[in-house]
Formats: C-alpha cells, structure tokens, sequence
C-alpha cells in the first residue's frame, strides 16, 4: 500500500485505503478527487481484485476517458502488481449511459431488440415527437413538442415508466394526460424502430436490474467494488441503478460534494448523497477538505459563500497555498462597458505572458456571451465559445431568416429553416412544392397555411423599411408567435432570453436610416459567425456559463453580470426563488469561485440592455457575501464620451 499511497494526504490516503464496506468520500474543489479514486482502484487491485471486478461511473465522456488513462498508467507503471493476471484487464469506466448500453446489449432480447438496437438523439426524439403529436391531432401552437419531450425525459429519470406516470397523475389534468397520450406514441415508434433514447439506456437498465433477480446478481458478481463519482448529480433511476448493483456486497464507494449540485433542472437530487449513510449506516465517511488549486484568497471567499446555505455537510475548505491576490470588483454603467473592460484585462494578462487558454470568462445565461464576444473581436483579444456561439443559436438564426426570406424568396434556405417556425403544419412534399412554385394542386386547407406564410413574410418585409431593428425583431418575435410559443414553458427561458438579446444587439443599428440598419444588422451577423469559426484546439480566452465550467479550471477567472436577477437568477413567471432555488444558485456562484487558481475579477453592470429596454440594476447579493476584506474595488476610467456616474443611494 505504501508505494501506491506515498503521494496523497493523511485524508486521501485513508480513502484510498478503505477497500471494503461502504465509503462515502466528500471532497470538495480542488481536494484531488480523482487521484484519491484512481489510488483506491490501484489499492484493490493490488490486494487482489481482478480489475474486471471493478467498476468505476462518472458522468462525462472526458472524465471518463481520463479516469481509464489515468488507471491504465498507474496500472502499468507499478511493477508490485502481478502482471500475468492484470497486463490485459482494466477496470470498467464509464459514464452511466455507456453502464446501460452495455447491460442493454447483453440482456437485448429480454425487452425485445437486439444488440445492435438504435439509440435516438434529441433531434429523433423531437420528431418522434412532432410525429406523435401530429397522429393524434395535436399538432398546434399550443402543444410544443420540445416541452413535451422534456416532461417524458424527467419522468423517466425519475424511475417512472408509462403505466407509472399514468398511474400517478390526475384525470382532470390536462398536461399530464396530454404527455401521457404523446409518450405513448413515442413508445410505439421506438418499438417500430427497435430503438431507445438516451433517457431509456438508464430507464430499461434499472427495469433490467430490479425485475430480473438473476441479471442482477450476475452484475453483482462481476462488479464487486463500485466507485460512483459526481454523485450529487445523480437522479432517480441513476439512483435505483447504483443501489440495485451495490446493495448485496456493499462494496460502494461514492464521491461528490454537495456544495456543487447545480443540475437540480435536469433531475438530480441533492438528497441521493445527503442520505447515503441512512442507506448504509455502516458506511465510512472521508472528507477532503485541503484544496491543490486555489489561493488561500479564493477558497476564504468561497467558504464565506457557501456557509450561508442550510442544504449541505459542514466543510471547510483550506490550502497551503499562497494567499493570493485579493479579488477585483469593478462596477460599469453598461454592459458594452463591461465587456470592454474584461477584453481588456484579458489583454493585459495575455501581454504579461499569460497563455489565453489559462484563462475564462464565466456568466449565468448564455445570452450575456454576445457582448463579450463582440468586445473581444473589437479588441483582437483571441476567444473560444464554449457551447453554440450566439449568432449561431438556433433560435437567433431563426429570426434573422425570417428577415432574410421576406427581403429574398428565393432564399430556399431560409424559407426550409423557418417554415416550421413554430409548428405550421407545413410538410416536405409541400415544400417542394413551394419551392417549385407548383401549389395549384394542393388542398385548401394547406394552401391557407401557405397563404398565411406568405403573409407573414409579406409583414415582415414591409417592416424592415418602416420599423427600427430593434423593433423588427420585436415585431418577428410577436408576429410570427415564436414569442407565445416559447413562454409556454421554462425549459424554453434560455431560448427565449437569447431572441430578446437579439432586440438588444438590433439596438445598436437604430440610428442608421430606415432600411440600411437592418442591412447592417444582417451584414455584421454573417461576418460575426464568419470569425466564430473557432476549433476546440485553438489558443483563446474561454467564454462559457457557469454550468458549462463544471470540472474545469483556470489561472484566472473572470465572472460577469453579478446583478440581482441575473446572478442570482430570476425564473420567468415566477416573483422570487425559493429557498432550494437560491440556495442551488449560491452552490452555482461557488462552482464559478473555486474554478480560479490564482486571480479572480468579478464585475457587474449599472444598467444592462434586455429584450431592447434598459434595466437599472443593483449588485448581486453574492457580492457582499465574500467580504469586504478580500475585494479590492478597481477605479472606473474616464469613459471617452464623459457619460455622467450613475450614483446609487442605499435605502
């Protein structure tokens, strides 16, 4: 053990070395996690362990591949192992939809398929759905497919087949009978295919595991140790999938950190690690609290963050690290100014000899990318997107087609993106037929929707020579009842607040001529998405939300728009968070702290542009979270245009 263990702390080496019963390893940021979990590995298989008895779930592709990496290397370089027994074998690593593919394909026949059984993306699944909705009469304005396909995925992470969901819901309520009536559609049309979603590789597994004693005790024999990571991200079915492997021999290791739950929204459950010792009450509990990558600055702000929360295991963070630069806090009057100042400040650093991927630009909505990426273009500071570049957002696109194809019919393109846009009825054949100017023989019911189109478009086109830009967009947005559409349903916010951050951009182009600035409008999104053409491998300054940073880490971290509102984030339709929802949004502020290694600058905007209006903004409640020991307040320059300081009064 001693060789294997040599190089961890007093506290991952005795997780490393508990290699029987349950063991719950909280650790937070930067505590070395996977280190501790490789060692552990090494550990068992150097008692004797066969590696193929051992499994080890994570939740990415990346994480997974480097969790193999890492066990094959130590595997292969510690020469105490007996090598004729483990020179071919590893470890069963993986995410936990490969774990369902893998039993799936094994046991195929027992729920009709075979091993080489299709797997539906999103995309399928959202015809699939459009398709259902379209059998039963249903496919309107009313009912969006997208929400409905959201509804079947969080019942079957849930656990809940069909006959359950139906079972539990009410009669008289509508939506529940509507998604009912869809999803069995859906399910009629994967049986057809022989194919499963994503959602069903976990769903079918746990029925797999649970219904069919002797699967799982095979599974139970051949995977005697268990490492689960990120655990606190895990939902229901996940949930029933780990205890139906481990609950026999209790050989279960689990790692995670409450205080970086923050995917509540697709389904994981805080309460899955909170309740782990009631499950096993023998359980041992390892905490890792001593960090490797921050200063002593970051993680004093950050425990003084995440403190206030109720919702968590006590910890506390410490480092012997450097104590680090203080935190900067700059407050701008727009967010064009702040964007400027963080291009900026990347420039500086950048020009100090720091490489640009060493450092991220972090913020809570995906519409807030815009501006920054405008200001580091303007700046020739290089960037990547992490995630869909603004102008390249489906739904962004979609709004300046409507603006091209009613300026241009012979747009095919645009005219085949938008013709569904949302939901008309308007099918393939008919749009050839459309295309080909040969509707003559249709019926009139589809010639009224062609007709309506047109109309549409025939609006949109006298618009652009009698409206701003800014109220283009506004005018598309309301006209052709993307808007309606999209209000529907929270899972569809994001969308809907990137469309409305198109108005803002559009109100650049207001004070041009009617006409020239939606010209200029067009011409710069097309030169926009022409220089986005960023590859994963290409050296710049990472710009990405919070969520998207999860597991990563930087030398130094920028996080921008901490305005009350948008970070913490208001939820549409609703007045004020609840206390599980502020508390999910102050973990999210701690995910963004200990993603720095050395500096932190934090910033936020007096008054932001949103959906074409501007708001006046006051600071995020985490900003005085931190303490004022630890943030040092960055002088605002003189601004060119000698805009007046906006003074706010605390009342």
């Amino acid at each position: 053990m001693d060789t294997a263990t040599n190089n961890l702390n007093s506290r991952q080496k005795e997780a490393a070395e508990t290699l029987g019963g349950p063991l719950l390893i909280l650790a937070g940021a930067g505590a070395g996690k996977t280190k501790t979990i490789v060692h552990r590995i090494l550990n068992l298989i150097k008692s004797g362990v066969a590696p193929h008895n051992i499994l080890a779930i994570t939740f990415t592709n990346k994480s997974a591949k480097e969790m193999r990496d890492r066990i094959g290397a130590m595997i292969t370089s510690d020469h105490a192992i007996n090598r004729p027994i483990s020179i071919n074998e590893r470890p069963f690593a993986s995410t936990f939809h490969a774990l369902g593919a893998h039993i799936i394909r094994e046991n195929a026949a027992l729920i009709g398929l075979n091993r080489h059984f299709v797997i539906y993306d999103r995309a399928d699944s959202r015809k699939a759905v459009k398709d259902a909705l379209e059998e039963l009469g249903l496919k309107d304005d009313r009912n969006d497919p997208t929400s409905i396909l959201g509804s079947i995925s969080r019942a079957k992470g849930d656990g809940l087949t069909l006959s359950a969901y139906r079972t539990e819901g009410h009669s008289n309520d509508f939506r529940h009978r509507l998604v009912a009536s869809v999803w069995e559609k859906y399910e009629a049309a994967l049986s057809r295919e022989k194919a499963l979603d994503f959602d069903d590789l976990l769903l079918k597994t746990m029925i797999l595991l649970r219904d069919h004693r002797e699967i799982r005790e095979r599974y139970a024999n051949i995977w005697t140790h268990i490492h689960i990571d990120e655990y606190q991200d895990t939902n229901g079915v996940q949930y029933e999938i780990v205890r139906a492997l481990a609950m026999a021999r209790r050989n279960i290791c689990v790692v995670g950190d409450i205080d970086q739950n923050i995917y509540s929204w697709r389904g994981a459950t805080i309460e899955n690690i909170m309740r782990f010792e009631k499950d096993y009450p023998e359980a041992k509990v390892v905490i890792l609290e001593e960090n490797y990558r921050s200063t002593k600055t970051i993680l004093a702000a950050a425990n003084n963050v995440i403190k206030k929360n109720s919702m968590r295991r006590e910890k506390n963070l410490y480092t012997h690290n450097d104590i680090g630069e203080k935190i900067t806090l700059t407050a701008e009057y727009t967010e064009t100014d702040e964007a400027r100042n963080i291009a900026d400040s990347c420039r500086k650093i950048i020009q100090d000899g720091i490489k640009p991927n060493n450092i991220a630009v972090l913020y809570r909505a995906n519409f807030q990318s815009r501006v920054l990426e405008e200001a580091f273009l303007k700046k020739e500071v290089p960037y990547q997107v992490l995630g869909t570049k603004f102008f390249e957002r489906k739904e962004v696109k979609d709004v300046l087609s409507f603006i091209r194809a009613a300026l241009n019919r012979d747009s095919t393109g645009d005219l085949v993106r938008i013709v569904n846009v949302p939901p008309r009825g308007i099918g393939k054949v008919t749009m050839l037929k459309i295309i080909a100017h040969d509707t003559a023989e249709l019926n009139d019911g589809m010639k009224r929707k062609i007709a309506e189109f047109s109309q549409i478009l025939d609006e949109i086109c006298a618009a652009t020579n009698e409206k701003k830009p800014s109220d283009l967009i506004k005018f598309i947005l309301m006209r052709t009842g993307m808007e309606s559409h999209l209000k529907k349903t929270t899972e569809d916010e994001e969308r809907l607040e990137n469309m409305r951050e198109l108005a803002s951009v559009a109100k650049t182009y207001d004070n041009l001529p009617l006409g020239e600035g939606v010209e200029a409008l067009l011409q710069n999104a097309a030169l926009a998405t022409d220089q986005d053409e960023l590859s994963e491998e290409k050296e710049g300054v990472k710009l990405m939300t919070v969520h998207a940073s999860k597991g990563l880490e930087f030398d130094y971290i920028f996080i921008a728009g901490l305005e009350q509102n948008l970070f913490p984030h208001e939820r549409m339709g609703e007045e004020e968070l609840t206390e599980g929802q502020e508390e999910e949004e102050r973990r999210l502020f701690y995910v963004a702290l200990t993603r720095a290694r050395k500096k932190i600058y934090l910033s936020w905007s007096q008054i932001r542009t949103v959906y074409g209006s501007q708001r006046i903004n006051s600071p995020s409640e985490f900003i005085s979270d931190i303490g004022d020991a630890l943030i040092e307040e960055k002088a605002e320059e003189p601004r060119p245009n000698n805009r007046a300081k906006m003074i706010f009064i605390d009342f």
